[in-house]
């Protein structure tokens, strides 16, 4: 076989010089015959063809349907990455037996489709690209998610193209007898080669293109959009398959690199609380309630229909909270686990897999290990499955002594996914009434159910109407009569607000019920929503930008000072949720509004420094301590400061304050945003916290042997 490939590889040289020979001597008559060769080649090979062009495709639309930008089609990097693939994946084909080959291509090709169908989908309710490693949670997206239907869009139908054209075409050829099968062993090195060859050159093509960053930023694959749009969506699901095994063979893949990394971001770490501001330690020993409120964003807070407030218990408890106003979630694909998590250690969600699921079993510092060091009784409560993202395991890896989940509640009422929000509140407050008797400091976590997407229970939320009422003067009978606009009736977001205006009024129930109990006379109450919606984009520009008299959204420009233009960046600041903390101190004097911008992992050292606990490894700051200068990153690569938003995916940004924004400043930010991605990353995946306290206390025993033989 060695011998014939070299043979071929010869015979393809010497043609390649013939050719380049016959073109110096006749370009006209030469370029006329390769024209005429290249349609003989296709029509020889119609379904390698067929292959190609409709795999190659399908990757354009991907990125197109997804990303939603005109430039995506045209963008010559993606187009090559995939063609190099493909083009080799069907050169395997000519090295099969001839009657093997179509089995072959087909199953390829509806490989190709599945991973375009899957990552369209994933995209479409977690505005990023599936990972393998995410395949073992897939039953989480199916349970807490839209159904099936609801998720796929008619563009979905549209990748199948590929699988379909290849069949038509089989068939259609095999009928016409152009496919005659009289050699079933008729293998062709020759034409393997050569499309091995045109992979080659495609390749290196491609390679061209490439700048530093776009290499670094696919050996991380931290900011999966920016990959896709860059390197194809089939050498990036390559990759994520090389990243999702890396936790079982940390051995091989970058450790040293890793521990490079941990250890130059915390090189610099005190090993205890250098800062203190007016907030350090003002609520030391005091009972922690925390409420993880689903899907709640801070968009709600402030919003009526028709005179009547969408969260009107969170706008009484606002005015009497500290309450954090610029405040963003960090999730990714994990959603409500990836919140908890960072909420309880200041890490960020990691780049493949999720760390419920994929990462229960490493060491980490918590609140609920660092309150229980202080004397402190830890728990959570949660109306579902204890198994939904590996809670039960996971929970205890942060801390929790006791995790009270659906086994401990009779479920009585049902709305949405499962435990209503007012039977999960009231059964919490008589355990929470036999916890609090025992006169412990406790931390709890409450995380509640009921405001989850899809939003469709509404007969159960009870009366909201999300219409819009004008009074219009009518010229016939010379009276203003009501008329009803249908407004935001009817959309998700819609149905959102009425899903909202139930969790609110079962909150406000919950919190009245705390107080009649006297447990808030010693209790901090803390309150965030867990991550947005994931509402549409059309449903956004219907709420700012409604006409009521054609029942349409009005044609909007940037210049139209009345209209909101919402575009990819500034759908992603209306994403934020809310922060309150609510405690008798803060309803009585502590009370404001913090407008700085915030995010889930700087929760952690804020709290740390109000009740006296400290993280090491947080990547967080307190907001107190920070201020004007925090940054917010996100796990896609983006980040957020007070000045600007950046989209690393398209490099652009949206200014904040009308401030000159330099392009060193935008590089500062944006390494910043890498280093502090890459350093969370390299801890979690390589368990790098277990390993640097074995070596500190290896270090340790050394030196105290060494005391101790010094004294013998």
């Amino acid at each position: 076989m060695k011998k014939k490939i070299e043979k071929q590889w010869k015979q393809f040289q010497k043609r390649i010089k013939k050719l380049y020979d016959d073109f110096r001597k006749n370009p006209k008559k030469t370029t006329l015959t390769l024209i005429n060769s290249g349609l003989e080649i296709v029509k020889n090979n119609v379904l390698f063809f067929i292959f190609i062009v409709t795999n190659v495709f399908i990757g354009i639309l991907l990125r197109y349907f997804t990303i939603h930008t005109v430039e995506n089609l045209l963008s010559i990097k993606p187009i090559l990455a995939d063609l190099a693939i493909v083009l080799f994946l069907g050169g395997i084909s000519f090295s099969l037996k001839e009657k093997n080959r179509f089995p072959y291509l087909l199953v390829v090709s509806i490989i190709l489709t599945i991973i375009c169908i899957f990552n369209s989908v994933y995209f479409t309710f977690y505005t990023s690209f599936i990972s393998v490693s995410l395949i073992v949670t897939a039953r989480y997206a199916v349970e807490v998610g839209d159904s099936i239907t609801n998720l796929l869009k008619v563009q979905d139908f549209f990748y199948i193209i590929s699988p379909i054209l290849l069949t038509a075409s089989y068939f259609y050829l095999k009928k016409k007898n152009r496919m005659t099968f009289a050699d079933k062993e008729k293998r062709s090195v020759s034409k393997m080669i050569t499309t091995f060859i045109g992979a080659g050159i495609t390749l290196v093509l491609f390679l061209i293109t490439l700048t530093p960053k776009d290499i670094g930023r696919y050996a991380n694959q931290w900011n999966r959009e920016y990959i896709v749009m860059s390197f194809g969506v089939y050498a990036y699901q390559a990759n994520d398959i090389v990243k999702s095994i890396e936790p079982q063979l940390t051995s091989l893949f970058g450790y040293d690199k890793a521990l490079k990394t941990f250890t130059e971001y915390y090189s610099d770490r005190s090993d205890e609380q250098t800062w203190k501001n007016q907030y350090t330690g003002i609520f030391e020993g005091k009972n922690i309630l925390v409420i993880h409120y689903e899907s709640m964003q801070n968009s709600n807070i402030g919003l009526t229909f028709n005179g009547q407030e969408v969260t009107p218990n969170l706008n009484r408890l606002v005015k009497d909270s500290i309450y954090f106003s610029n405040f963003y979630s960090q999730v990714s694909g994990g959603t409500s686990s990836d919140t908890e998590f960072t909420f309880n250690t200041s890490l960020m969600p990691t780049n493949s897999g999720t760390v419920f699921v994929s990462y229960f079993n490493r060491e980490y510092v918590s609140t609920p290990l660092l309150l229980r060091d202080k004397g402190y009784y830890t728990f959570s409560m949660h109306g579902n499955n204890g198994s939904f993202w590996n809670r039960n395991a996971m929970h205890e890896t942060l801390g929790y002594e006791r995790f009270f989940s659906k086994n401990d509640y009779e479920i009585d009422e049902v709305i949405g996914l499962g435990l209503s929000d007012r039977s999960f509140y009231r059964q919490s407050l008589e355990k929470l009434k036999e916890i609090n008797e025992k006169n412990q400091p406790y931390y709890g976590t409450l995380i509640t159910l009921t405001n989850h997407t899809p939003f469709d229970d509404i007969d159960k939320y009870g009366e909201f109407d999300v219409t819009l009422k004008k009074n219009v003067y009518n010229e016939e009978t010379g009276e203003y009569e009501e008329v009803v606009y249908p407004y935001m009736d009817g959309t998700k977001m819609g149905n959102y607000f009425k899903s909202v205006h139930y969790a609110d009024a079962a909150l406000g129930e919950f919190i009245d019920n705390l107080e009649k109990e006297g447990i808030l006379d010693n209790t901090v109450l803390i309150i965030y929503g867990d991550h947005d919606a994931r509402l549409p984009k059309t449903d956004y520009r219907r709420l700012f930008n409604y006409d009521p008299e054609t029942n349409s959204i009005k044609n909007c420009t940037s210049e139209d000072p009345e209209c909101v233009v919402i575009d990819s960046n500034t759908y992603e600041l209306l994403r934020k949720v809310p922060l309150l903390i609510y405690s008798k101190e803060t309803k009585e004097k502590l009370h404001q509004e913090v407008t700085n911008v915030m995010g889930m992992y700087d929760v952690m050292p804020t709290l740390g420094n109000m009740f006296g606990f400290y993280n090491k490894y947080q990547l967080g700051h307190d907001i107190f301590n920070i201020q004007d200068d925090n940054i917010v990153v996100f796990p896609n690569g983006n980040w957020v400061t007070n000045k600007i938003y950046y989209n690393s995916q398209n490099e652009s940004w949206l200014p904040l304050k009308e401030t000159e924004i330099s392009a060193d400043y935008i590089k500062e930010c944006t390494d910043y945003a890498g280093k502090l991605l890459n350093a969370s990353n390299s801890t979690i995946v390589f368990d790098l916290i277990k390993k640097q306290r074995e070596t500190e206390e290896s270090e340790s025993d050394y030196i105290e042997e060494k005391v101790i033989d010094g004294i013998e």
